[in-house]
């Protein structure tokens, strides 16, 4: 914490008046509707959506899917009915449906259906541009492939089921220029399979996804050696592209890139919107994909050339993971603390309202000045961009340190900072004040999809 506060202020102190000129706020705004969301999450509502989940007994992704009161079939029509109910309610904002596959796998021997359940909401300016929020519903015991067994799952995790769906609710009846995606995903357990669905969607579907945030495992405040700690969440986020090219590999290894994938400063964003609008509640960045050795939905949407984090609490009780019920073991519903939840909802909510009402990340970004005592940094505009902010930070430091804002140009000059000693940035800025994620130079950094493996192939 303290040290987000000096970097703040070593950010917004040597250039206070640098964005009269431009007409734009030299430092971030803050957004009164964003305090507000702050604050908007219902514990009873989230309470009642885990209370639900865990009623089906379990949700385990080869579980019956027929009858309408137990097994993965009738979890997933719940919760397509609440994404309905929460639709009707907002006059019909939201578009609900069922991307589906079939898998088999080591943990899916015979053939089976994989479906997602999806509330998508249209942006009212930028429909194509995409965020997008996840959890998975298909719960297990210590078994993986044991299908009849009461798995409640209340943390792992109808605990992000809950995060996503009262974020829809919050977010139903407010505006979003970019298009919202709220989906409780199957088939985590058995190999991902939820993610690779809803991601393969996307790309048939042209969606530029900006951001997935993938919250699993979000509802508990003790940790198994007993701390309780409930002002942390943890933000994974990987560091170099997963798909990046050998080419694109060797430019980043020569020229930097390795903490700043879009990823890496999507986690950067939350924090900084933590610091700003959640002062009992903050961010730790962890600069791993995911915990050492583990994996979640988030995988497949970085595999498919998208921007993805994960979320995940603080503090984990693995006693409560992955446990058949048993005295002191078991993930049931006395393990979530409510209050934490509501907490970490907030951070999704106001991550997604924050970057639906800013202009796209620009693109484009490059830098040049070798054998020079300045810096040239360029980008490409995007549209619904009033201005740009540069930014520039210490090689070692973990959080941007230096901004500028410089207009609606599309490249500023920094005087005396010299290209050797620094990592630089982009945001773009809307004309209220909402700013996108800082974008680094070069494909390392871009927003814009990466290619998958399987296309790069093909690729001369």
């Amino acid at each position: 914490m303290l040290l987000r506060r000096r970097l703040l202020l070593c950010a917004l102190l040597p250039f206070a008046g640098a964005g009269l000129a431009t007409g734009l706020p030299a430092q971030p705004t803050e957004h009164p509707e964003l305090h507000a969301l702050a604050s908007a999450p219902s514990e009873a509502e989230l309470r009642a959506t885990i209370t639900a989940l865990v009623g089906f007994g379990t949700r385990h992704t080869l579980s019956d899917t027929r009858s309408d009161t137990r097994g993965i079939g009738a979890a997933r029509r719940w919760v397509k009915q609440r994404f309905e109910r929460i639709g009707q309610d907002c006059g019909g904002c939201l578009e609900v449906i069922t991307p589906s596959q079939r898998f088999t796998g080591e943990r899916a021997p015979r053939p089976v259906e994989v479906m997602d359940v999806v509330a998508i909401k249209r942006g009212s300016s930028d429909p194509d541009r995409v965020i997008v929020i996840t959890g998975h519903l298909d719960s297990r015991v210590t078994d993986v492939m044991d299908a009849t067994h009461d798995a409640p799952g209340a943390n792992d995790d109808s605990s992000g089921v809950a995060a996503l769906i009262e974020a829809a609710r919050l977010l139903s009846k407010q505006d979003n220029r970019a298009t919202l995606v709220f989906a409780a995903l199957s088939g985590e357990e058995q190999g991902l399979y939820g993610g690779k669905v809803l991601a393969d969607y996307a790309v048939a579907h042209g969606w530029r996804v900006e951001a997935e945030l993938n919250n699993d495992i979000v509802g508990n405040s003790r940790g198994q050696n007993g701390v309780r700690d409930n002002t942390v969440v943890r933000v994974f986020s990987e560091g170099t592209r997963s798909n990046e090219t050998l080419k694109q590999a060797a430019y980043r290894r020569y020229h930097g890139g390795e903490v700043d994938s879009p990823s890496r400063n999507l986690a950067r964003f939350m924090d900084r919107l933590a610091e700003a609008y959640l002062p009992d509640f903050g961010v730790r960045m962890v600069y791993r994909t995911d915990r050492y050795g583990r994996g979640g939905d988030q995988v497949p949407f970085l595999q498919a050339g998208f921007p993805a984090v994960r979320v995940t609490e603080g503090h984990e009780d693995y006693t409560r993971q992955h446990q058949d019920l048993r005295p002191g073991y078991g993930d049931t519903l006395d393990g979530i603390d409510f209050r934490y939840l509501a907490r970490v909802t907030a951070l999704d909510a106001i991550t997604m309202a924050a970057l639906s009402r800013a202009p796209a990340p620009p693109g484009g970004v490059d830098i040049k000045g070798a054998l020079a005592t300045d810096t040239t940094v360029s980008w490409h505009k995007v549209p619904g961009a009033a201005g740009y902010r540069v930014h520039w930070r210490d090689t070692t430091a973990p959080l941007w340190q230096h901004a500028r804002a410089v207009g609606d140009v599309d490249h500023a000059v920094l005087e005396d900072v010299v290209i050797d000693d620094w990592f630089f940035g982009v945001s773009s800025l809307s004309a209220d004040g909402y700013e996108s994620p800082v974008v680094f130079p070069g494909d390392a950094g871009s927003f814009e999809r990466s290619p998958p493996v399987a296309e790069q192939a093909n690729t001369p």
